[in-house]
């Protein structure tokens, strides 16, 4: 297929929520242009066997600290990042940037801005982060995952487009086969998102081993930490689980296909793959999440049909009696898958990539 000689730079970097949609969006891009991805050292744990990617690596900082010390340093990182981000896009040549959100996209996107270069930004959460809500008066639009992202100002409501979240193509092969689906035991999926979460290792068990006593039985796939991998094998191994774990896996389809339930913290990509590829599941926010979004989007997500939503706090008081029901009732379950086929992200990435094509031939 015949590629535009035009560059165009994905800025991102961090956690999995940043580098999973910036793959995605490669994908279509690159059917048309010549791609090239910054990143930070954190998203290169992500993007380091992605060897038929152009990768540079560009490292910043957070923007504030509490620490007066680290404020300045974090300030002089930022700016050490920003000059090396003018320096690749003048040798680069690179017509236009597209900001997926996050501090490590933010060095380029200003280099981009300083160079006279086109930005564009991506928000794929419920709440404007603080990166795109410093860009978006000089970005040409805001690609947006939902129709209800908050702290947007309404005098940029012209810049928003709804593309949708940004997700794998091979997502949207998951098969599920739900034939016997009212007699089996159920499967259960547990994630703690791209950096796994200590917290599921120690209070799941417990409510899974109550279950067991109730003779509710789950066949259980479950991420975990490295640190947590062994006590958490003894764990399930003495109480006779059907367990399977895992440390990390870039691509979940296969674990998608098995799974009957999830449980998940609820990062914009985590809870967008699960919903397309039809997965029910119990969304318990990080209480810790900037802006406090993932507790925005695990309440958008409940308000669709798509999953229940549990504090972290309730998990040893609730979480036994929402499996125990999901368990007994698998209606539920079955009209959750319902509404989630109601929604569909299979073209996001596409649409993003017309919107960007439209820009640079304007």
């Amino acid at each position: 297929m015949f590629k535009s000689n035009k560059k165009i730079i994905i800025a991102t970097g961090g956690t999995g929520g940043h580098i999973f949609p910036s793959l995605s969006l490669h994908e279509s891009l690159n059917k048309k242009f010549h791609i090239e991805i910054t990143t930070d050292k954190r998203g290169m744990n992500y993007l380091g066997d992605k060897t038929n990617l152009r990768i540079k690596l560009i490292d910043s900082s957070p923007f504030f600290k509490k620490n007066i010390l680290k404020s300045v340093i974090s300030f002089f990182k930022i700016i050490i990042a920003t000059v090396l981000s003018v320096i690749f896009l003048f040798k680069s040549k690179a017509k236009l940037v597209v900001g997926m959100g996050g501090y490590s996209s933010f060095p380029v996107c200003v280099a981009a801005l300083l160079l006279g270069k086109k930005i564009i930004i991506y928000e794929n959460n419920l709440v404007l982060g603080k990166t795109n809500k410093i860009l978006i008066p000089f970005a040409e639009k805001i690609l947006v995952s939902t129709d209800s992202v908050a702290g947007i100002n309404p005098r940029y409501k012209n810049k928003v487009f709804f593309s949708g979240y940004f997700l794998r193509k091979n997502l949207f092969n998951v098969k599920k086969n739900d034939g016997d689906y009212n007699t089996k035991d159920l499967s259960l999926l547990i994630l703690g998102g791209s950096q796994s979460a200590k917290i599921f290792s120690k209070l799941v068990p417990d409510v899974l081993t109550a279950c067991k006593r109730e003779n509710i039985k789950f066949k259980i796939y479950q991420q975990c930490r490295l640190d947590d991998e062994n006590d958490l094998k003894k764990n399930y191994k003495e109480n006779n689980f059907n367990f399977e774990l895992f440390i990390f896996s870039s691509d979940l389809s296969k674990y998608y296909e098995k799974a009957d339930i999830a449980i998940t913290r609820s990062g914009a990509s985590s809870i967008a793959e699960l919903t397309n590829s039809r997965t029910p599941f119990i969304a318990i926010p990080l209480p810790s999440s900037a802006d406090n979004h993932q507790q925005e989007n695990a309440s958008y997500f409940e308000k669709k049909g798509y999953c229940i939503l549990l504090n972290e706090k309730d998990i040893k008081r609730k979480l036994f009696e929402i499996l125990k029901d999901l368990n007994n009732d698998r209606k539920k379950l079955f009209l959750m898958k319902d509404k989630m086929k109601q929604h569909s992200d299979e073209n996001s990435s596409d649409k993003a990539s017309e919107l960007i094509e439209r820009i640079l031939n304007a």
